[in-house]
């Protein structure tokens, strides 16, 4: 793994580890996470998430950032009437969103360790408050299938009422 950042502590390393829950990915979160924190600084960087350009809304959840889920599923809305707002809400949230991420860990991070001394228990409790909501997955999918489903059927409504219904059957 190369790095350009600051070296990351085997203690810091179990603790992103334990929070991902997920070993494929670890690696990449730890990289992303060394970005964020430069020298104990805290600075928004662009780190590009295929997931989270894709997921949006349902990466955020996915990664148990409620508060930016949120605010991203008000962007939403706000942006649904302009040229391209979704695109560019899209763009933006692949990004920047694993830095909400990051935040959401540092704050359960910070809280686990005001709160414990032993390592062992940190790491469990981290463990506990981190990890993924498969639901969130889930509903991500469902959601998508009756967005491009209700498209088709507008599309194909639309052609039909053109006389382009050849182009449909």
């Amino acid at each position: 793994m190369q790095n350009k950042y600051a070296p990351i502590e085997d203690y810091d390393y179990k603790m992103i580890e334990a929070y991902i829950d997920k070993d494929d990915v670890t690696d990449w979160y730890v990289n992303a996470f060394k970005k964020f924190n430069v020298n104990g600084f805290e600075v928004l960087k662009w780190n590009w998430s295929w997931w989270a350009f894709f997921g949006n809304i349902f990466y955020l959840l996915y990664r148990k950032a409620y508060l930016a889920s949120f605010v991203v599923l008000v962007l939403t809305f706000l942006v649904g009437a302009l040229p391209f707002g979704h695109l560019i809400l899209s763009i933006l949230t692949g990004g920047f969103a694993p830095y909400f991420v990051y935040k959401t860990y540092k704050e359960k991070k910070d809280e686990v360790e005001k709160k414990l001394d032993d390592e062992n228990q940190r790491i469990e409790s981290i463990k506990a408050l981190g990890g993924a909501n498969e639901w969130a997955l889930w509903l991500g999918v469902i959601v998508h299938l009756f967005i491009w489903g209700f498209a088709f059927l507008f599309i194909s409504a639309f052609l039909a009422s053109i006389g382009l219904a050849f182009l449909i059957s």
